[in-house]
């Protein structure tokens, strides 16, 4: 499978992984959601919005080629596993996760359903062996992409001339990795 066609990401948008495919003219396209809540979940808000806009602008549109199939499962995670089976009876297209847990268990789930995965790293976590070759059926977004961290501090002194000392600031409730900096950082 070619994962550079399933996924770009153009500041926060997600769009649609069949991008680079030809649509096939009447067919409609099928997305797996599997969310705790559909009201605080990535899905929802800036994200949703982000991924329609990305999908309208490859020519799918809800309602009209493409449907949504959601699969909230709230603060009972035991359901993951029967609601990922139905998601693969229903034969989506692609599944839609956020969020280490359910990444590792949709992979379980599937091995040849494209999965379209968000969290903190993708990388760290060990859910994709690298950004640029995530083999298996798993690409997406990592917000915090520590193997990035290097070529941040490149631009940051790029940027400003005559830096000596940098700081970062970091949420202690995310999975991020500060080791990549920390490491990047006598070489600069």
């Amino acid at each position: 499978m070619r994962r550079r066609a399933f996924v770009a990401l153009m500041g926060a948008s997600v769009t649609w992984p069949f991008a680079a495919l030809a649509q096939q003219p009447g067919r409609t396209y099928h997305l797996g959601v599997l969310t705790t809540d559909p009201h605080t979940a990535p899905i929802q808000g800036g994200t949703y919005i982000a991924l329609l806009d990305g999908l309208k602008r490859q020519g799918f549109v809800e309602g009209k080629n493409l449907t949504f199939g959601t699969r909230v499962y709230g603060q009972h995670p035991e359901l993951l596993p029967n609601y990922l089976d139905e998601l693969i009876k229903a034969k989506v297209d692609v599944i839609f996760v956020a969020g280490p847990s359910r990444i590792r268990a949709a992979q379980q789930a599937t091995k040849t359903i494209p999965i379209l995965a968000i969290t903190d790293d993708m990388v760290s976590s060990g859910l994709v062996g690298s950004l640029a070759h995530p083999d298996g059926n798993t690409t997406g977004v990592s917000f915090f992409a520590t193997e990035l961290d290097g070529k941040r501090q490149e631009i940051l002194i790029e940027a400003v001339p005559g830096l000596r000392q940098m700081a970062a600031l970091a949420d202690s409730f995310t999975t991020a990795d500060d080791r990549g900096l920390e490491e990047a950082a006598p070489r600069r």
